[in-house]
């Protein structure tokens, strides 16, 4: 789309991520005229610089890690890895940084693309600085969607930039393995790189302020820091970076200095220390909102501070759960509930309801692609609690289990589901081990279900399966004090 001309639609999505082609999709499939403005690659920071690139140099780490456990495989993986082939890999699973296929599916949905800088311009009004110098204005009939994401939060320290220092952007799309890497946080982005540098042959030291994977059950954390150091990663725990200076003029090696004055010399340093919302330079302060804050919003993801009803924020940039498949569940929603209003119906918004957003607080997913994964749905139990609910705690050791022994020798994992004593189903879970993200789905749909543990009995996992720990857990419970029968 070109020119100049003022052009109205019944939506206007500023951001082509997953999170924003959903919500197109979804407006459109509801009847409503959209259009999409981008000034990146469309598919985002997800198809490009994170989550697809990022796995795609993490699964050869991890399908050596299983080799290595299963007798008869060890000797045909004792080599490194081959670099160029992992590097040629990550390219073809980013696409080559190409987004032609994306324009392609953009167009066979009717949704119409700008492509340039969008900002608000008032209520209900974008306008888009193209790659070409024109500007186009577009208004939109019914609904905004905010969808631009997050940026890198860096630290404040003095000539940061200088140091040319790394993100998620260019760990996943290095050209180069660096001798030494630094890597500063012990968030997912943290741990996974340091993962997948370590394995293609980085010397890894690893700053961490407080402890890795914070958020999850403690446990998690604790397993990933052990298979880290066994790697011969250096994890350093109670430490903050207090300077960072590029030697020989900005062109020699990274010199790092701790609050406790430690030093550490790295060829790159990568800060994975949090993210930061995507809205500085997109004319908030045209609607009354600040530059460079979140945005908040309510249960339909209006931002409640537009009275009229017409902004919508959906995935990271509201700050509910930064995840690319939260986003996009997010986004369907919000085009569900955008197309249901304009058509001037009534709101599905009961607990898990069509229009409900039940999911970002009750069973957000995650899994993080280290050795040994992690996958986690729902609540940790400290949450559940502070939530105040009344809770029972079942773990057990996955490595007791008939299909972790076949999966692997040595199988080492943990397993905790987290379980309403009062209403007496699961409310969360958390899987540690090789192999445990294809258990995610049935945790995610047994929360989402609100399924009574009595029925789980029911769900006869195949055996020799690692999904028969599900069987392990509900015995578990029924030979404590649950009241499972």
């Amino acid at each position: 789309m070109n020119g100049t001309s003022p052009a109205a639609y019944d939506v206007v999505v500023l951001g082509a991520g997953p999170t924003g082609e959903n919500l197109a999709d979804r407006t459109r499939a509801a009847g409503l005229t959209t259009v999409i403005v981008e000034n990146e690659l469309l598919g985002g920071e997800c198809s490009f610089w994170a989550c697809e690139p990022s796995k795609a140099l993490l699964r050869p780490v991890l399908a050596r890690a299983d080799a290595r456990r299963v007798p008869g495989l060890r000797r045909a993986v004792e080599g490194p890895l081959d670099v160029p082939a992992v590097f040629e890999h990550r390219d073809a699973m980013a696409a080559h940084w190409q987004d032609a296929d994306q324009e392609e599916w953009l167009d066979s949905v009717s949704v119409d693309l700008v492509r340039g800088h969008g900002r608000l311009n008032g209520p209900r009004q974008v306008v888009v600085d193209t790659p070409d110098g024109e500007r186009v204005e577009l208004t939109a009939r019914h609904a905004v969607g905010v969808c631009t994401g997050t940026v890198t939060a860096f630290p404040d320290l003095p000539e940061l930039a200088a140091t040319r220092p790394w993100t998620n952007r260019q760990a996943t799309a290095a050209r180069h393995v660096p001798d030494r890497l630094a890597v500063v946080g012990g968030g997912v982005v943290a741990v996974e790189m340091a993962t997948a540098f370590r394995a293609l042959g980085s010397r890894v030291t690893m700053l961490v302020r407080g402890g890795l994977l914070g958020r999850m059950e403690p446990f998690a954390g604790e397993m990933v820091t052990d298979a880290l150091r066994e790697a011969g990663v250096d994890v350093r725990f109670g430490r903050s970076v207090a300077g960072v200076e590029r030697e020989d003029g900005g062109e020699g090696h990274v010199r790092v200095t701790t609050d406790d004055g430690d030093t550490v010399v790295a060829d790159e340093i990568l800060f994975a220390t949090g993210r930061a919302p995507h809205t500085g330079d997109i004319g908030l302060e045209t609607v009354g909102l600040t530059p460079g804050d979140w945005l908040p919003v309510d249960d339909s993801y209006r931002v409640p501070e537009i009275t009229e009803g017409w902004l919508y924020a959906v995935g990271d940039v509201n700050h509910r759960a930064l995840m690319t498949h939260q986003g996009k569940y997010q986004a369907r929603i919000a085009g569900a509930v955008i197309g249901a209003r304009a058509k001037g119906e009534p709101l599905d918004d009961g607990r898990w309801g069509r229009h409900a957003p039940t999911a970002d607080s009750a069973a957000v997913p995650q899994v993080v692609f280290t050795e040994p994964e992690v996958a986690t749905v729902g609540p940790t139990a400290q949450e559940a609690e502070r939530a105040g609910l009344k809770v029972d705690v079942v773990d057990y050791d996955i490595g007791k289990i008939a299909g972790a022994v076949q999966y692997a020798v040595g199988y080492r994992g943990r397993a905790r589901v987290i379980v309403d004593s009062e209403r007496q189903n699961v409310v969360g879970a958390t899987f540690v081990g090789p192999g445990v993200q294809e258990l995610l789905y049935s945790a995610t749909v047994a929360v989402t279900s609100e399924v009574p543990v009595d029925r789980l009995w029911h769900a006869v996992p195949a055996f020799p399966t690692i999904s028969e720990v599900w069987l392990r857990i509900l015995e578990t419970y029924r030979d404590s004090d649950g009241s499972a029968a």
